[in-house]
């Protein structure tokens, strides 16, 4: 009498807890099991039977095999599957030929998307505190850590914005999935002026994470967030979260996270959000202490050079001063004084007056911009350009607009400084024999262009050649690229701001464009402590949900 089976095949696929199904050679559905058919978005069995699965079969073929961070590498196979509704699913499968009919596979497999995602998340966090110790600039690793959390989580989009060092005003430095645009903090000023509320005040004052389900369609149909709408409009999302940037016990700044429609704002999200605004606060609280300690270094440079006006212009001058009194001598005798001894004393006057003032228009300028900015940059600049065309002959031609005057004086310094590497290229490098400088505040944004006729980048290698390119901060190639140059644009990065090159035959022009920041409170605070606690600006409450807003 022959042993028949214990149980069947529909015994043993009914309570499986993983997928099992039968493929043939082209890849179809013959046979699957309801925990099979349920992963792959179906209500029955019989709904997959026929259709194409997912599973890559053959001689070969073992599909993309990834092992977990703390994993031996698996003999599965990774695939995705992307069900007629519902979200992408990640499977890993084994699969195995049947003995008696080579053309059929049986397959077994299991759902891994939330531990692939972990572990993508644990990556994204890894990968971000890699970027904390890199050389970049603070805009260059907030703009790498909304990447990790977009490219991780498959959001929409992610904007990171922080305080600047009155806890008065916010500033965008990192961004991700949406389109840079300089007038955005300007509107978003706009619609809080027109009655709109702004849901990352609140996270600022309360320090805690808000979260708005179907945030779009409240603010699609918000007149007073009209100013948004066409910029909102191009991002395909849904609801929103801002989650505080925290450092040392203050907030840092707000980052906000525009989810895609269908997306799930579950715990597990939210704490991968506050693991990545924890990364970004690090990242803004070592700036801000490296940001005083190259203070310290400026201080301690204008001292060394206060040293060397002493040292050497003083010893200089008082040669002139005994040269004067040896001629005052001559003169009191009251006989005639050969002519030679007078154009003697004539032409070692001359030669260490002309080097005095040589010496110290080059320590003066090296001190100029922490004091001339306090009476504007118009004026710090106009003083550069007259400096520099009497020492130099260049013809330069100075073009301000109106508010310059509104500009906080360490962004001025930081412009100054940029016009004047700007100016000095052109007289040391290019050969320029003239210059246009442009300076203005548009659409709340501070713009300075300097435009030379000299020889262009290219044909002035000193000058590290950047030729025209791609950048969503700066123009050009980073692989010649000057230390001028590379000054200057750590300059506008760390205001947010962005500076592209166009050089040619006929010359170089550099633009600077530097958002101005959105001002959040009523009032300084009454010590630097209290920065610890921002004041949002009272704004009205509104009147139902619609006006919570980003």
């Amino acid at each position: 009498m022959s042993a028949s089976p214990l149980v069947g095949w529909d015994e043993v696929a009914a309570v499986a807890p993983d997928g099992l199904a039968v493929v043939d050679c082209g890849g179809r559905f013959v046979r699957v099991n309801r925990a099979g058919a349920a992963m792959c978005g179906a209500r029955e069995e019989a709904d997959l039977l026929g259709t194409t699965s997912p599973f890559t079969l053959g001689e070969g073929a073992s599909g993309e095999c990834r092992a977990g961070l703390l994993e031996e590498r698996s003999d599965e196979s990774i695939v995705h599957w992307e069900p007629a509704s519902g979200t992408r699913r990640e499977f890993a499968y084994r699969a195995r030929g049947l003995p008696d009919n080579p053309k059929l596979m049986v397959v077994s497999f299991r759902d891994v998307t939330a531990a692939w995602h972990r572990q993508r998340r644990i990556a994204a966090i890894a990968q971000t505190s890699i970027a904390l110790a890199s050389e970049g600039s603070l805009g260059s690793i907030l703009d790498s850590v909304a990447r990790q959390i977009v490219q991780t989580d498959g959001l929409a989009g992610v904007q990171i914005l922080i305080l600047d060092s009155t806890g008065r005003e916010l500033r965008l430095m990192g961004s991700a999935g949406l389109r840079h645009w300089d007038a955005f903090l300007d509107r978003l000023l706009e619609c809080r002026d027109r009655g709109a509320r702004l849901c990352m005040l609140d996270t600022l004052k309360e320090r805690k994470p808000i979260v708005v389900p179907h945030r779009w369609a409240q603010i699609r149909e918000d007149p007073t967030w009209e100013p948004l709408h066409a910029y909102l409009g191009e991002l395909n999302w849904d609801s929103f979260v801002s989650v505080p940037l925290m450092a040392r016990g203050r907030p840092e700044g707000v980052l906000n996270a525009y989810f895609a429609p269908g997306q799930e704002i579950g715990g597990r999200t939210l704490e991968f959000l506050a693991a990545m605004a924890e990364q970004a606060a690090l990242a803004v609280d070592y700036a801000t202490l490296l940001q005083r300690e190259r203070e310290g270094a400026r201080r301690n440079e204008r001292q060394r050079l206060a040293r060397d006006l002493h040292d050497s212009i003083v010893q200089q001058v008082f040669s002139i001063g005994m040269q004067a009194n040896a001629a005052a001598v001559l003169g009191a005798r009251g006989g005639p004084v050969p002519a030679e001894a007078v154009q003697q004393f004539a032409d070692e006057i001359g030669a260490l007056s002309r080097t005095v003032l040589a010496d110290l228009r080059a320590m003066v300028h090296e001190l100029r911009p922490s004091s001339s900015t306090r009476l504007g940059l118009e004026d710090a600049v106009s003083a550069l350009v007259k400096s520099t065309e009497n020492r130099t002959g260049l013809s330069i031609r100075l073009l301000c607009g109106a508010d310059l005057d509104a500009v906080e004086r360490d962004l001025a310094e930081d412009v100054y400084r940029i016009v004047a590497e700007a100016i000095h290229n052109a007289v040391k490098h290019a050969e320029a024999t003239s210059v246009t400088i442009r300076l203005g505040v548009r659409d709340h944004a501070l713009t300075a262009s300097i435009r030379d006729d000299g020889r262009g980048l290219a044909a002035s290698g000193g000058r590290g050649a950047v030729p025209e390119g791609k950048g969503s901060r700066t123009t050009g190639s980073t692989g010649g690229q000057g230390y001028g140059l590379t000054t200057m644009r750590e300059r506008a990065e760390r205001w947010g701001g962005t500076m592209r090159i166009r050089s040619g035959k006929s010359g170089t022009a550099v633009r600077v464009v530097i958002p101005l920041p959105v001002r959040v409170t009523e009032s300084p605070p009454a010590d630097p402590e209290s920065r610890s606690a921002p004041t949002a600006v009272p704004l009205r409450e509104p009147a139902d949900p619609v006006r919570s807003g980003s």
